[in-house]
């Protein structure tokens, strides 16, 4: 099983309940998919480099996953139906590319 980041980006006006809902529900296409979350990092409303539709800003959460097969086709797909998901990144982890600080 290989380590990807799952990024995401949320329609920034939910309120507390359909946050928790989209977050179920990332969870269970993750599951689904036959992966595990090893971490959530949520980092909330974020001004964006661009405007996404009409929003300058976007709900960011960002979470590393450990998957086999190719999560990109198996999660992203389905989640990329939800109407308040506005943009999705599923990056592989390569330790390679990691910098080290002196």
């Amino acid at each position: 099983m290989n380590q990807y980041d799952l990024n995401l980006i949320l329609n920034p006006n939910l309120s507390a309940e359909q946050l928790q809902t989209e977050r179920d529900y990332i969870e269970t296409a993750v599951r689904n998919a036959g992966a595990e979350i090893t971490n959530l990092d949520d980092v909330g409303n974020r001004r964006l480099a661009y405007d996404v539709g009409k929003d300058r800003e976007g709900y960011y959460l960002m979470y590393t996953i450990r998957a086999g097969g190719n999560p990109e086709r198996d999660i992203a797909t389905s989640l990329r139906l939800r109407d308040n998901v506005r943009r999705i990144l599923v990056v592989r982890d390569r330790p390679e590319q990691r910098t080290k600080k002196a």
